[in-house]
């Protein structure tokens, strides 16, 4: 408490803080004691207030890090602190908001800072369809996006008269008022002029006094190649305009990617999956694959098993913002014939007489563990 020095506490014990306490610690242990002591919170209650008194000049003298080597070193006598607005300086001539906003943002609802004469518009978003294609080599897709646009009834002064807004009569153009609360003041936006000190009186009827109206426009987008689903492309200033003369919001164009009736994607790599015949299985074949590039010949060997993945190198999705590209992985399904022809199964009939244990390498291999394991 503020007296003389011999009878002030430690300003350690004040916090319930050792000496070696980090800033960071220091300033949770205080905020724990203000927001237990706060005036707000014990009207009446001349006690609290004064241990709230003595947790903030502790905390003033603790929380700078000369004075607290001095005190450290000189205890009360090298700090010759008597308490808000007293001899040694202190908190005199000091906006207290100032120093507490932070710590005390919940109290004070957060309220800093003086009037704001603009303010920045805000950002759009704006959910754009593609291709597999377009998302695979890019595109420019031409949009149009809800945006708002200065009035021209009132050239963007929100005012009938285009004389624009005067200083708020409620905080005399500060963007803020304050209130008496306890032995400080706090400071909170005005509501009237919604804390930019300034209002219309004459709004236009058009706007309503915003200064801006409702309005689409047409803009082309650059979507680069190797976008991925969910992929956000960002337009600077292309969001909303900005309050009397404020910088306008971001565009965000976050990419949607449509499904390929053939191709699959993870990351940069491209999936398909490609039926082949029995014969072409059996005696190999080439075979015309779809790409991203258009069809490409490809080589089946005989004797490929269905399933086998081949691997198209560079086909695949060329990376974003680089020369390198993914590859094509082709999976080979080897289909079985139905509703054969009377000839088809003669000759099915005959291949199977005369196919042996060497034609299916993996059958006699399958069959002579099951004879091990079962006997």
């Amino acid at each position: 408490m503020a007296g003389a020095a011999g009878q002030k506490r430690d300003y350690y014990e004040v916090l319930g803080v050792q000496k070696t306490v980090s800033a960071q610690e220091l300033k949770s242990a205080f905020r724990k004691v203000a927001l237990q002591y706060h005036p707000d919170r014990n009207q009446g209650n001349p006690a609290a207030e004064e241990k709230f008194k003595e947790a903030s000049e502790a905390y003033e003298v603790l929380s700078d890090p000369e004075r607290r080597a001095k005190y450290d070193r000189f205890g009360h006598a090298g700090n010759p602190f008597e308490g808000f607005g007293g001899a040694g300086g202190g908190f005199q001539g000091v906006n207290i908001n100032d120093i507490f906003g932070e710590i005390f943002g919940d109290i004070f609802g957060g309220a800093r800072g003086g009037r704001r004469t603009s303010s920045r518009g805000a950002d759009l978003r704006y959910n754009l369809e593609i291709t597999f294609e377009e998302a695979a080599f890019g595109c420019r897709p031409k949009v149009t996006i809800p945006r708002p646009k200065k009035c021209e009834t009132c050239t963007g002064t929100g005012s009938k008269t285009n004389q624009g807004p005067r200083p708020c009569g409620t905080c005399g153009g500060a963007g803020e008022v304050r209130y008496t609360q306890g032995f400080f003041a706090v400071s909170r936006p005005c509501s009237d002029c919604g804390g930019t000190g300034a209002v219309v009186p004459d709004p236009c009827t058009r706007c309503k006094g915003s200064g801006k109206v409702p309005s689409e426009e047409v803009i082309e987008v650059a979507i680069p190649g190797g976008v991925d689903n969910g992929t956000r492309v960002r337009l600077g200033g292309m969001g909303e305009p900005g309050d009397r003369g404020g910088p306008a919001g971001d565009l965000y164009v976050t990419v949607i990617v449509k499904e390929h009736p053939l191709f699959q994607r993870e990351e940069y790599e491209v999936f398909c999956e490609v039926p082949i015949s029995f014969t072409q299985a059996a005696l190999g074949a080439k075979i015309d694959v779809p790409t991203l590039d258009g069809k490409v010949k490809m080589t089946i060997p005989n004797g490929t098993q269905s399933g086998k993945v081949f691997r198209l190198k560079g086909k695949g999705i060329p990376h974003l913002h680089s020369q390198q590209r993914g590859d094509q992985h082709v999976r080979v399904v080897v289909e079985t014939p139905t509703e054969l022809t009377s000839k088809q199964r003669e000759l099915l009939e005959k291949f199977a007489e005369a196919a042996g244990e060497e034609s299916h390498p993996q059958s006699k291999s399958f069959f002579a563990k099951v004879k091990e394991l079962f006997g």
